[in-house]
């Protein structure tokens, strides 16, 4: 059927009749009224008032993807990244083996495919950031601005990441791999020959690279020059990226998509040929399916889904509010979560292929040398089993510059939806001043992370000021666009925009499953909280302190900005103004007056229906 037609009545949208100037208004719509719907405004008179031609340049100056697959590629990029490697490996082995899989895709299907496709479509619809999304119900703005604080926490901490891969890369040019033996005159001293169960690549990596202190309780010292450097270079790429929007950003994508894949792929045929590996895959696979009773494992689901996805940090919503108003998203936002998902298991194949190869030689079990996972996979476990390979340089080689350019894509968009939200913001501000701005603080923040201490506050600002931050912010998003703004509200706007017919899979996993999920989920997150350790070690007083007040920073705008909507509104009485303030913004909308346009013919038609 084509797709211009109504999926149930085949009558043709008028949102999509671009030969007449004028709309059949005696068409039967395909979408039935809700006779609860609030109207948005006097729609005769703000009909004749669609045509500024402000909002005509808008779209031009702001910018669009060169093509569709550019966006694609820009979004595989972004959700596939660090955590896909070293985090879901490791969440997945400790919460059940192959039994982790059965929440993690019920978690993806009923909650982070639609809030996925939901940031995708409010972003699309809008042409708006993720604080100007919010003009749909004012009261919520202030979540625009606490999960943009959220993203620039994570923004500060994630290119020190990249630095440590870009220290590596250049680390595996040497003709023996630094890791592969151990040097007396690493860090303070070493007793090379009393190494006990302590692999090497953990040495080097602890006290030559990071030369970490074993506690903060006098400082955290100074950054260490090598990674002060590795972290400007990371900066300096991002920067790059950027400096021309999508349109520089979209090119990237075409290596930041693909390269990862390649090698990927080539350290997974070679990580199955290893001898061990099947031991090391069948330890990743083997289900405890007693774990799937415990509501922690759920919980992991939830996360690893959901950072993973990259929904709650606004660059699902900026990358999306650079597409013209009829891409088919519904279509990219099953193919983008497909994809995320089946990268986390090759990965888990890849990862515990070499683990199960290091456990084959050294008789040391697999969850000894796993640890805790994260960083220690990328830059202990991993290093340690390459450092046996022939030719070790060229795996080497390519699996740092696998691990930065999975970096460089998430972190662009990160960066990305901060510089379009200030663009937005300050339209008079050129774009590329608005980039190094931002660039030149990041990295000025970033060489706390590149101290000897830097570890212990990376840790520090990921617990106070992301984790919960996020979930709170989804949470509010969710509820802000789906229950105030309104499901039908929401619904006819997408049925508008792509012409399609929402299903109850939607609705459901929107108006009921996500919202209520997830606030059970964050409810049982702070039942399950402790006090915040990095590796069993205590932070001083003043770094606790310090971590409470960056979660009040990131979340005072909640009230601030209700208050400010609230008290701005023309109402009289406070109930009244409440009321307002819950009401869409007379510019609420798409941005294009043809768009605009169009849009309001197609409420008006269905108010009079």
């Amino acid at each position: 059927m084509d797709n211009r037609k109504s999926m149930e009545s085949g009558q043709t949208n008028p949102a999509f009749d671009h030969d007449t100037e004028k709309s059949d208004t005696q068409s039967k719509s395909t979408i039935e009224f809700d006779s609860f719907q609030k109207p948005v405004g006097d729609f005769d008179k703000r009909l004749s008032e669609v045509s500024d031609p402000e909002a005509d340049n808008f779209i031009s100056e702001r910018g669009q993807w060169s093509n569709q697959l550019e966006f694609l590629l820009s979004c595989i990029s972004m959700s596939v990244g660090l955590g896909n490697v070293w985090r879901f490996p490791v969440i997945a082995y400790q919460n059940g083996g192959g039994a982790f899989l059965i929440p993690y895709l019920v978690v993806l299907i009923f909650v982070g495919r639609p809030i996925y496709f939901l940031e995708l479509c409010i972003g699309q619809f809008s042409s708006q950031t993720q604080v100007k999304i919010w003009r749909c119900n004012p009261l919520f703005k202030g979540v625009g601005y606490a999960s943009m604080i959220a993203t620039v926490c994570v923004m500060s901490y994630y290119c020190s990441i990249m630095a440590l891969t870009i220290f590596y890369f250049f680390a595996s040019f040497t003709k023996e791999l630094p890791w592969s033996k151990c040097n007396p005159d690493w860090g303070d001293g070493v007793d090379c020959e009393n190494l006990g169960n302590t692999s090497i690549a953990e040495i080097y990596f602890v006290k030559e690279v990071l030369k970490e202190k074993s506690d903060i309780n006098d400082g955290i010292g100074l950054p260490e020059w090598r990674l002060t450097l590795c972290l400007l270079t990371a900066w300096l790429v991002i920067f790059f990226s950027l400096i021309k929007g999508v349109k520089s950003s979209g090119k990237v994508a075409y290596f930041t998509a693909l390269f990862p894949y390649v090698v990927l792929l080539t350290l997974l045929v070679r990580g199955v040929t290893l001898e061990g590996a099947g031991a090391g895959i069948e330890q990743f696979l083997t289900p405890d399916w007693e774990q799937l009773y415990n509501p922690k494992v759920w919980y992991e689901a939830v996360s690893q889904c959901f950072f993973s996805l990259n929904t709650g940090f606004g660059s699902v919503i900026m990358f999306a509010s650079y597409n013209p108003i009829r891409h088919n998203i519904y279509r990219d936002a099953i193919i983008l979560s497909v994809m995320d998902t089946l990268t986390s298991f090759i990965a888990g194949i890849t990862v515990f292929s070499v683990l199960g190869y290091l456990s084959h030689g050294t008789g040391i079990p697999v969850s000894k040398i796993l640890g805790s996972g994260g960083t220690g996979i990328a830059f202990i476990s991993y290093p340690t089993a390459i450092a046996q390979f022939p030719v070790s340089q060229l795996f080497a080689v390519l699996f740092f510059l696998m691990l930065f350019t999975l970096g460089i894509g998430s972190a662009t968009a990160s960066a990305g939806a901060i510089i379009s939200l200030f663009a937005d913001r300050y339209p008079h501000i050129k774009r590329w001043k608005i980039t190094t701005a931002l660039c030149a603080t990041s990295f000025l923040v970033g060489l706390l992370y590149v101290t000897p201490g830097g570890q212990f506050i990376q840790y520090l600002v990921d617990y106070f000021g992301v984790a919960f931050v996020i979930f709170l912010t989804s949470v509010l998003e969710v509820i802000g666009i789906i229950w105030i703004y309104g499901l039908k509200n929401f619904i006819s706007d997408i049925e508008f925009m792509l012409d399609i017919k929402i299903g109850w899979y939607w609705k459901i996993c929107w108006g009921f499953v996500i919202p209520v999920g997830l606030t059970v989920i964050l409810i049982y997150s702070f039942s399950i909280a402790e006090i915040v350790t990095y590796n069993s070690v205590d932070y001083p007083s003043s770094a606790i302190i310090s971590g409470w007040l960056l979660a009040i920073i990131c979340l005072l705008p909640l009230p601030v900005c209700a208050f400010i909507a609230v008290y701005k509104s023309s109402a009289s009485s406070l109930l009244e103004k409440l009321k307002k303030s819950t009401s869409p913004a007379e510019n609420w909308g798409p941005v294009h007056p043809k768009h605009r346009k169009e849009w309001f013919e197609f409420k008006q038609l269905h108010h009079r229906d």
